[in-house]
């Protein structure tokens, strides 16, 4: 909360509800080799925030939050669905106006999963995957992505997670001398939740980091829940002006996991947010 009404304070009220194209607009010209405007940051959604709806729902509620990136979890498009199956979703984001551009949290831990993982991507137009791949699976994968060009982030999954990736940085040390296409998802709430830093990973991770997801979480503990951005104990405006001063050219995944049933005023609120702090870098 100290965190939140510092931002308030400084901000003012009615800078959070300014939309981030308009203060590019304001902001003057932009040079190479300066930071990215905050008008190039790609916002987007995970879709487990909307587990409970259907496709076309989660597409819906997206673009009713202002964002227009999404990646698909297997409830939203299963993992074995048929060519028809992926045209139609292909479709159907088009119509709505949002980018498809990943899907996940996939296991990969046999060859089969990895093959069918990265059948699915090629048949989506996916341009990555965002997995939880097995230590010995790491060489088979980083064939395929070599082969087929689509990208590995592979999710940290915090306390809950005691073998394989804690944090994006266990997931760096093992794939940082592999192809550049073998990379990290870095979810800041797994990351607060085993008490480190987001800002220290993102850092240490940078070079690899292909998607971030996005939220805020009650306690830097095991006990840490999901909060509305900005409610909970996250510093997003320091986690915020690091993205833009290492120029991040991934997207801002909102995974806001609380409110299953009525995720979208917690979504709203959550975006908004973030669309604050950005106006005010």
């Amino acid at each position: 909360m100290t965190n939140r009404r510092v931002f308030l304070k400084s901000a003012g009220l009615g800078m959070a509800a300014v939309s981030v194209s308009g203060i590019a607009k304001a902001s003057g010209s932009f040079t190479p080799g300066d930071k990215k405007p905050v008008s190039e940051l790609k916002l987007g959604v995970a879709s487990y925030t909307l587990r409970a709806f259907t496709q076309e729902q989660a597409l819906d509620m997206t673009v009713r939050c202002g964002v227009h990136r999404i990646t698909f979890k297997s409830m939203h498009l299963p993992l074995d669905s048929d060519q028809a199956t992926m045209e139609a979703t292909l479709a159907l984001c088009k119509e709505k106006g949002v980018t498809l551009y990943g899907a996940g949290v996939i296991n990969l831990r046999t060859k089969e999963e990895v093959d069918q993982a990265f059948d699915y991507a090629r048949a989506a137009k996916l341009i990555m995957i965002i997995g939880d791949p097995g230590y010995d699976m790491l060489e088979y994968i980083e064939g395929k992505v070599k082969k087929y060009d689509i990208k590995l982030a592979i999710h940290n999954h915090g306390p809950g997670d005691h073998q394989l990736y804690p944090s994006a940085v266990d997931a760096y040390e093992k794939i940082k001398y592999m192809d550049k296409r073998m990379g990290v998802c870095l979810d800041i709430g797994h990351t607060k939740r085993i008490n480190r830093d987001p800002v220290a990973d993102l850092k240490t991770c940078f070079d690899r980091v292909f998607d971030i997801h996005v939220k805020d979480v009650t306690a830097a503990n095991e006990a840490g829940e999901t909060a509305i951005i900005g409610r909970g104990v996250i510093d997003m405006v320091s986690f915020l002006k690091a993205v833009v001063e290492l120029n991040y050219t991934g997207t801002l995944a909102l995974e806001y996991e609380a409110d299953m049933e009525d995720p979208l005023p917690g979504m709203m609120e959550s975006l908004g947010y973030v669309k604050g702090v950005l106006a005010t870098i």
